[in-house]
């Protein structure tokens, strides 16, 4: 295409992305939680 369409579509993807990763990086992580079973199953 000789309007660069694609090429743009690219280069916003990738800014898209870049962004994401940046953001993802900076989220706590998530700790699994230890579910306190009681002693006896059939309660």
């Amino acid at each position: 295409m000789a309007d660069g369409f694609l090429e743009k579509h690219h280069e916003d993807y990738e800014a898209r992305k870049a962004a994401w990763l940046r953001k993802k990086k900076h989220l706590p992580k998530v700790k699994p939680r230890n579910i306190e079973r009681p002693d006896d199953e059939a309660l």
